[in-house]
């Protein structure tokens, strides 16, 4: 059986796992190339742990684990690699996004079935810090966003305000204070943002596991497509 997740080296920005909807993977004899729908996709950033040089090592947690466990998984998953003793790099983040989706990219069969208007971010940790300053950057190319035991500027919520938000915290986090996140949040509501926030009590830094099992994470992206740029 071929890999769930293809592996993807790029020379601008960083080498990523690429995770197929089942109608799209190239394996796939019935695949009927002018029929294909457009998929939601959902841009997954690992934490520290997982940086260096071998992308079977993003696979240890988060979305691109999910992926390999449920193989009908209903999103494309871009799941980018940092490199070690590196932090995500807003520049390369928003180089990877234009390569996946572009018809001139490496998988330029695959590029056109992103929905453009259902790209999804969210990251854990150092992935949760890169999610929050990705967004508050280009918030126009995100439908919703969801930062797990991470922080960000909380001078950014104005621009985060009308990007629909859910954060995620365990209460006992001795790694990454849940103030880290409760400072967004808190400036989010201040300018009466569309945020929600989830704090799991008995939970420690791994806030992720219990959030990337929650089938009503992914409802919730569903509910939301990008908004149209005003002005």
């Amino acid at each position: 059986m071929p890999p769930l997740q293809r592996q993807v080296t790029s020379t601008n920005s960083y080498n990523y796992l690429l995770f197929l909807p089942d109608g799209l993977r190239p394996d796939r004899g019935d695949r009927n190339e002018i029929q294909q729908p457009l998929f939601p996709t959902i841009l997954f950033l690992h934490g520290a742990g997982e940086r260096g040089s071998n992308l079977d090592d993003v696979k240890k947690q988060g979305v691109a684990k999910i992926v390999e466990q449920q193989p009908d998984f209903p999103f494309i998953v871009i799941s980018p690699q940092c490199p070690r003793g590196e932090y995500w790099n807003i520049e390369r983040l928003s180089a990877l996004l234009d390569e996946a989706m572009s018809l001139d990219s490496p998988e330029s069969g695959y590029a056109p079935y992103v929905d453009p208007d259902r790209v999804y971010l969210t990251g854990l940790s150092m992935g949760g810090y890169g999610t929050w300053h990705l967004a508050a950057a280009q918030p126009q190319r995100f439908a919703a966003i969801a930062p797990i035991c991470g922080g960000g500027n909380p001078q950014a919520a104005r621009k985060l305000k009308n990007l629909p938000v859910w954060a995620f915290h365990g209460a006992k986090d001795n790694v990454v204070p849940l103030s880290a996140s409760e400072i967004m949040v808190f400036a989010l509501k201040a300018r009466d943002g569309n945020v929600k926030f989830t704090v799991y009590p008995e939970a420690a830094h791994d806030s992720w596991t219990q959030t990337y099992n929650n089938p009503e994470l992914y409802e919730w992206f569903l509910q939301h497509q990008r908004q149209p740029t005003v002005g």
